[in-house]
């Protein structure tokens, strides 16, 4: 190649890279690299020829010519670099170079500097630092490049704690610009967040010394991209970075790929990778930075000594560090299949990123769940759909291990999955994800809350299949409930959800709403209230989550209107209240003993473990914890409060008061708990006891307690959850007014509700407390002191009352 493109000049090498082009057996990095090596020699034939042997002067290739990345339609990135003792001479022969790479209607960047014109330029501007780095001797004096990229390296070195910052806020800026790479239709290759820009300027990170990106499945991704691109600049024969709609079959013809559908998963996977790295490179950086400027002024108060960093517990394994969820020293990953979960619940919850070495050891030592899952994988689940923003970063740390697709093998079809339509803003599985973060701030709204947000991160899984993707998505969804571990009712509502979730805004935007006809066969679909009121909710999220023309409040108001002559058609008696079984042998047991000693009498035992018939129903998350209390006030708040002092969180509560039989003189209140650890071992039935004795007759100050603990251990809570939301149940009991709470669960919570009701002097003659995820739903029914339920307007003003004391 050389003598061909010495000897004919500017014509022998435009022949000779034709050719190059036009070869279908070489193409990739091969050919980039034969492209390199091609222009290297016909720039170096011109430089000999004009330089005439004149010392002092190189020709070095910087930028993506300098990595030798050159694409057919690629820039030249040329420094003609000299010491400077003759400018006239140098003139010249950047004429003799340029203007033949002119005449063949190349692209040219190009500069003629001295190491200290070079080393200066660079200091004042980024970019030209950035294109030094990859600088590339390609003819003349190489003691004079190979200077010039000492200097530089060190420069970027010795600067690399004021630089980097500076260049994250480059790609900031260019990613608000220019969106998300692994999302657009048509995406630019090299601008959009995760593009080509993004992998150089990770190359720059771990040229500082101070980070380095993950390097699994960098380099394929930065491949697969280069590859795009030349494919584009191919088939469209211009210097182009948009991989723009119409050209992306061509493209993937170009490629071998089979259909643009196909290519756009393989250009998101790659953006994916590097979007990644991205985020915990540049996460890394700024905690290397952070801990620099610390550590001294640490040393000059502690007097020199190194400190081990400090690890705050969050769940069971899994601990806060330096600003990321780490897994605790004693965790075991091939032991505890849930623990990928609770760790990616716990990170959501307090708005913190996973770690990658937490990540890879997950997915290192993980195994499949048993199915059913067992009831912590699926209230985990749940919280980690419920944390609203945080999920979707915790999320991508999973996929990027592998560790979604081994918990639902099903993910894989909506993986990368673009959708052609312009109204979508993301691929289906992200948008099955930001359905989730919408439909987290919804909870508030419905009775079941776990099932609207499983719903919400399956309602679409059937696009991964042919025909209508709600018909198949109800399948999919059918067996994924059950595999979850939901009961058979709870598959039921799930895969109706999946199934007609497009049923309100089609049916209110397209139907003629006055036809008795039309809003029949809607209920009929839907079947009961309480599905109906899940569909509003998921209804609302989806549009939300598929982008702005999807909903507005025209369309908001058509399904309201929907919804409320649905409600009309479904609404029947008024439901009572649940009816209560007779005490067992057991709850008889402690309830005698309880009156015969006039203290608090409990028993804890663990949970049965879970069905293993696929009919049978889950069993709830827990320990069994059966408290029986002679009747009296504050013992809903002292059992709470003791609970919460001890660090376990109510999965399930029932308060009842029980008949004794006959002979047995006193009333006993029997409270029926699901009790979990945060984190450690179980106390042991006694100190429950003793500290539930004392609270009870007064002399455990449990609110100073807790205040005491949380001032000392404030509780990380990244979290913006939906407000609380009190209500009164209409005409829910005949016996008792139905107060409904529903909260951000919370250690306390129980205890605060439970002491602004005894505040309010009534009697809470039954509750019932659910905890789905990180959200309370409870039901206390409540009388006045006589025994009757509250007047509607007194009702309603303790309502308001306890939802302010839960906002405060």
């Amino acid at each position: 190649m050389r003598n061909e493109a010495e000897d004919s000049g500017p014509s022998g090498y435009a022949a000779a890279r034709l050719r190059l082009l036009t070869e279908k057996a070489r193409s990739g990095p091969p050919r980039r690299a034969a492209l390199a090596d091609l222009t290297d020699n016909w720039l170096g034939g011109l430089f000999a020829a004009g330089a005439e042997g004149a010392r002092g002067v190189s020709l070095v290739a910087v930028g993506g010519y300098g990595r030798a990345e050159l694409s057919p339609r690629s820039d030249l990135d040329l420094l003609l670099l000299h010491d400077g003792t003759d400018p006239e001479a140098v003139a010249a022969l950047a004429d003799r170079l340029w203007y033949p790479v002119w005449d063949l209607g190349l692209a040219l960047d190009h500069s003629v500097r001295t190491p200290a014109e070079a080393r200066r330029t660079a200091g004042e501007d980024l970019k030209v630092q950035l294109g030094l780095l990859d600088a590339r001797h390609i003819a003349g004096d190489l003691g004079l490049t190979t200077s010039l990229r000492t200097v530089v390296l060190a420069d970027w070195r010795n600067q690399a704690p004021k630089r980097l910052p500076a260049l994250r806020e480059l790609c900031e800026e260019r990613a608000e610009r220019q969106g998300e790479l692994q999302y657009l239709l048509e995406p630019d290759l090299k601008e959009a967040r995760g593009g080509l820009r993004d992998a150089t300027a990770l190359r720059a990170v771990a040229a500082s010394w101070l980070a380095d990106a993950p390097r699994e499945g960098l380099a394929d991704a930065r491949r697969r991209l280069l590859d795009v691109r030349d494919a584009l600049h191919l088939t469209t024969g211009r210097a182009t970075d948009r991989l723009a709609l119409q050209e992306q079959d061509q493209v993937a013809a170009e490629l071998g790929v089979l259909d643009a559908d196909a290519l756009l998963r393989q250009v998101y996977e790659a953006a994916r990778v590097i979007a990644y790295a991205g985020d915990v490179t540049w996460r890394e950086v700024g905690r290397v930075l952070r801990s620099r400027a610390v550590r001294p002024r640490l040393r000059a108060m502690l007097g020199g000594g190194k400190q081990a960093p400090e690890r705050s517990p969050l769940a069971e394994g899994v601990v806060e560090q330096d600003g990321e969820v780490v897994l605790a020293r004693t965790a075991r990953p091939d032991r505890d299949p849930v623990l990928p979960l609770r760790a990616a619940a716990a990170a959501a919850q307090a708005g913190l990123p996973l770690s990658l070495h937490a990540v890879r050891r997950m997915a290192a030592g993980a195994r499949p769940l048993p199915a059913p899952w067992p009831a912590e994988a699926r209230e985990q689940l749940v919280t980690l759909l419920g944390s609203g923003r945080p999920t979707v970063e915790v999320w991508e740390a999973l996929e990027a291990e592998g560790l979604v697709s081994l918990l639902l093998p099903d993910w894989d079809r909506v993986r990368c999955r673009p959708q052609r339509n312009a109204v979508h803003l993301w691929t289906v599985d992200r948008h099955l994800i930001e359905t989730a973060v919408r439909a987290s701030a919804f909870t508030r709204r419905v009775s079941r809350p776990d099932l609207l947000l499983v719903a919400a991160l399956l309602h679409d899984i059937g696009k991964g299949w042919p025909g209508d993707h709600s018909v198949a998505g109800e399948v999919i969804a059918r067996d994924v409930a059950a595999r979850i571990g939901f009961d058979r009712h709870d598959v039921i509502v799930i895969a109706a959800l999946v199934r007609h979730h497009l049923l309100l805004v089609e049916t209110a935007t397209r139907r003629d709403l006055e036809d008795p006809a039309t809003v029949r066969a809607v209920a009929d679909a839907v079947g009961t209230q309480g599905t109906l009121e899940l569909l509003h909710a998921l209804t609302e999220a989806d549009a939300l989550a598929t982008g702005p023309a999807a909903w507005s409040s025209w369309r908001a108001s058509l399904v309201a209107d929907l919804i409320e002559r649905v409600c009309a058609v479904l609404s029947g008696g008024a439901p009572e209240g649940p009816e209560e079984a007779a005490p067992t042998a057991e709850q008889e047991r402690l309830a005698i003993e309880a009156v015969a000693t006039g203290a608090p009498v409990l028993s804890l035992r663990a949970r049965a473990e879970p069905p293993t018939e696929p009919s049978g129903d889950p069993e709830p998350l827990g320990v069994e914890l059966r408290i029986a209390v002679p009747d009296q006030e504050g013992v809903l708040p002292a059992v709470a409060g003791v609970l919460a002092l001890h660090r376990l969180t109510v999965r399930t509560a029932e308060l009842r008061a029980v008949d004794l039989p006959d002979g047995v003189d006193g009333s006993v209140l029997l409270l029926d708990w699901r009790v979990a650890a945060e984190y450690g071992s179980l106390p042991q039935a006694a100190r429950l006891r003793a500290d539930l004795v004392r609270a009870l007759d007064g002399t455990l100050d449990i609110a100073g307690r807790l205040a005491e603990r949380d001032a000392a251990y404030p509780r990380r809570r990244g979290v913006v959850a939906p407000p609380p939301r009190v209500t009164v149940a209409p005409a829910a009991s005949r016996h008792a007014t139905v107060i409904e709470v529903r909260a951000q669960d919370a250690p306390g919570l129980l205890f605060r509700i439970g002491r602004a009701l005894e505040d309010a002097a009534v009697r809470v003659r039954s509750a019932h407390v659910s905890t789905l995820g990180a959200n309370a739903v409870d039901a206390f029914y409540v009388t006045g002191p006589d025994g009757t339920p509250l007047p509607a307007e007194e009702a309603v003003a303790m309502a308001r009352k306890l939802e302010e004391t839960l906002r405060g």
